[in-house]
C-alpha cells in the first residue's frame, strides 16, 4: 500500500493552493542556494585538507635547516 500518483497530485495541488506559485518557487530557489552553499563549503573542506596535506608531505621530504640556537656558533668573538 503505496501512495498513489493521484495522491501525490492532490497533495501538491493543496500545497499550490496554500502557498501559491511565487511563494513555491521562492522557497525552491532558497533551498538550491542552500544546497549548492553546503556543497561548495564541503568541496573548500575537502580541498583545505589536501592544501594542508600536500603541505605537512612537503615538510618532511625537505631537509630540516638548522635553527639560529642550533648553528654553531663563532668562538672567535667572544
Amino acid at each position: 500500500m503505496g501512495i498513489s500518483i493521484w495522491q501525490l497530485l492532490i497533495v501538491l495541488g493543496i500545497v499550490i493552493l496554500l502557498f501559491g506559485t511565487k511563494k513555491l518557487r521562492n522557497i525552491g530557489s532558497d533551498l538550491g542556494g542552500a544546497i549548492r552553499g553546503f556543497k561548495k563549503s564541503m568541496n573548500d573542506e575537502d580541498k583545505k585538507d589536501e592544501n594542508q596535506d600536500a603541505i605537512e608531505e612537503n615538510a618532511d621530504a625537505r631537509p630540516h635547516e638548522a635553527s639560529a640556537e642550533e648553528k654553531p656558533r663563532d668562538k672567535s668573538h667572544s
